[in-house]
């Protein structure tokens, strides 16, 4: 079993960081980005080509940052760019690499990045992908094959837990459990409120661990931005008014309050840090300053 979900089973709180990976063949810069956090964090998401725009294959940076940081990584996998013998293949070649966590995401379309004449493939949904997942877990090809040695991957999804339809959400959620998910990391959130209204929607429905996102502020106008052109991103307009008349600093502060509000009551939280390091040290400094426990050690050893 991969540590993480080991951790999360265990009800300890985890924290995840996400990280786009380069956009050339090196690796070196974001090798040493992640060093900075590295031993303060429980895994490194690895994004899949983000908004469509190409990128280092995640599965690669995965398996460097396993074997060269010491760090357990999440690999993205989306529906975007392969069929069905294309995910398996990747998957198996994952295992093979020994990186055991996967986020099963839909992916964005080709029209959103950098080849907007690409043809996305989407020959299953996120639900299908994870069932994908599952079925290798159990030793089996989709097809019904026989493999010579199955896969143990920890299997996440996706959720927002500021949907403005929440039934339709949590409902679509309870597929990807049933299809065999294992976690869940979510959209960011801004909002205390919008969580306990979430948390009482999936009470007695949804039972896997869920790891909240959190996306510091950058500015005034970043806050701006996400309500205006980022669906699914609600920031109550009293965060943007704060990060409007705040100095240096404030969206870690509002973040640091935002913690202090909802740690007791959640499992854990995935950052969203917009590739700064700085911002990861801002959210692990705010944990800190609330007694919340987090980190890893190296891979190979046992806590």
């Amino acid at each position: 079993m991969a540590r993480l979900l080991h951790r999360l089973r265990q009800g300890q709180f985890a924290v995840t960081v996400e990280i786009d990976p380069p956009k050339g063949a090196s690796v070196m810069k974001t090798l040493e980005k992640v060093r900075r956090f590295a031993d303060r964090v429980d895994a490194v998401n690895v994004a899949d080509c983000p908004m469509a725009n190409v990128r280092m294959s995640p599965i690669t940076l995965a398996h460097l940052l396993q074997r060269d940081v010491q760090v357990e990584a999440i690999f993205h996998l989306t529906c975007r760019d392969r069929n069905v013998i294309g995910l398996q293949a990747e998957l198996l070649g994952a295992a093979g690499l020994g990186v055991r966590n996967i986020l099963a995401l839909r992916g964005d379309p080709p029209t959103r990045g950098d080849h907007p004449d690409a043809k996305g493939v989407f020959e299953t949904d996120a639900v299908g992908l994870i069932r994908v997942a599952h079925t290798l877990n159990q030793g089996q090809t989709v097809a019904g094959g026989k493999l010579d040695f199955g896969t143990d991957f920890a299997i996440g999804c996706a959720a927002n837990p500021t949907a403005p339809d929440l039934e339709l959400e949590v409902s679509r959620l309870e597929e990807k459990v049933a299809a065999g998910a294992h976690f869940v990391q979510t959209q960011p959130i801004y909002d205390a409120l919008l969580l306990e209204r979430w948390l009482a929607k999936i009470e007695g429905r949804v039972r896997i661990p869920i790891l909240y996102g959190i996306l510091p502020l950058k500015n005034y106008e970043f806050a701006v931005h996400l309500n205006q052109n980022v669906p699914g991103i609600v920031v109550p307009d009293r965060v943007v008014e704060q990060m409007r008349v705040g100095g240096d600093g404030e969206g870690i502060r509002q973040t640091a309050e935002l913690l202090r509000l909802i740690a007791p009551m959640i499992h854990g939280i995935h950052i969203f840090p917009m590739n700064s390091s700085e911002r990861v040290l801002g959210v692990l400094a705010a944990l800190d300053e609330l007694g919340v426990p987090h980190g890893n050690l190296p891979l190979g050893k046992e806590a």
